[in-house]
């Protein structure tokens, strides 16, 4: 990843010669548009470790939750470009001032980096290329240096056409799982998320329940309520209001959604449709990638 790291930098800087990567769950020489889930359920661990997938999905459709329980279960890294544009917004990030001041002069904004990307992110607003993939490339290679990390699951990247064919040429994407929800419940998860002011867990107070009509389903997903000393900290995010959400996915279905139709015609994408809350949707979801969740048989079985 450490090679895959550089080379993605490089995209935003200079020419460079591509290199491609695979592994060994590439559905990439498919001839036919549509994929088939890589049967990876008994396989060996370190062979799970190689995967290389993408979530892609509205923003609220439930990527995170998804990727970081695949994360686990695959022990492969989830890397969530959202979660890396907010540490750096924190103060927390990886990017030196000096790269920082080359993006701003190439991207023609201030150099007062803090208030211009949260002022993207605040309007639910896409961050510019060169942004993304400096976080990105940062968290790959230290993954790769200090964790000794094979594989990923990306979850927010890539988002345009353009970021898509940049990955395309460095890495070979094995499967790319597209998330679908109606917007309505869309909306009204995106309005109830919470996070805990101090553990960080999140949670969410919307309780879903949309009623059968002639093209839909009913769907149920009942909230997702924080433990009683969490009750009290919690806080929405600042970009959670609903002006932001119409927003978000207005650029989604503008910028984002031909994404699909770009895995879509190289046989990569896996379309999954939301049946409702996560318990539900998580053993379909397993089911659809032909997998196997042996906690969750444990618990069960207990």
């Amino acid at each position: 990843m450490a090679v895959l790291s550089r080379l993605l930098r490089a995209t935003t800087t200079t020419s460079y010669t591509i290199l491609r990567f695979s592994s060994p769950y590439s559905t990439s020489s498919s001839s036919e548009i549509g994929v088939l889930a890589p049967t990876i359920a008994s396989n060996k661990s370190s062979d799970r470790r190689n995967v290389q997938w993408v979530f892609l999905g509205c923003p609220g459709v439930g990527k995170g939750t998804y990727a970081s329980r695949l994360s686990k279960l695959l022990d492969v890294p989830h890397i969530a470009t959202g979660d890396l544009v907010r540490d750096e917004l924190s103060s927390k990030g990886p990017l030196s001032s000096q790269v920082i001041e080359e993006i701003c002069r190439k991207l023609s904004i201030p150099f007062n980096f803090t208030l211009q990307l949260t002022e993207i992110v605040n309007q639910g607003k896409l961050v510019p290329d060169e942004i993304i993939i400096n976080l990105l490339s940062h968290r790959l290679q230290i993954g790769e240096e200090a964790k000794g990390e094979s594989g990923f699951i990306l979850d927010g990247f890539p988002r345009t056409i353009r970021q898509a064919e940049i990955l395309e040429g460095v890495t070979n994407i094995d499967l790319v799982i597209n998330l679908k929800l109606r917007e309505e419940a869309l909306l009204a998860k995106c309005l109830g998320r919470r996070t805990c002011s101090q553990c960080g867990g999140n949670y969410n107070v919307a309780c879903i329940d949309i009623k059968a009509d002639h093209a839909n389903p009913a769907m149920y997903m009942p909230p997702l309520l924080p433990p009683p000393h969490c009750a009290s900290k919690l806080i929405t995010r600042s970009d959670d209001t609903e002006h932001v959400v119409k927003e978000r996915l207005r650029i989604y279905h503008e910028k984002s959604q031909p994404v699909e139709e770009f895995y879509r015609i190289r046989g990569k994408l896996l379309e999954f449709d939301l049946p409702g809350g996560i318990p539900e949707s998580w053993t379909k979801l397993l089911q659809a990638l032909n997998l196997d969740d042996h906690e969750d048989t444990r618990s069960a079985a207990a």
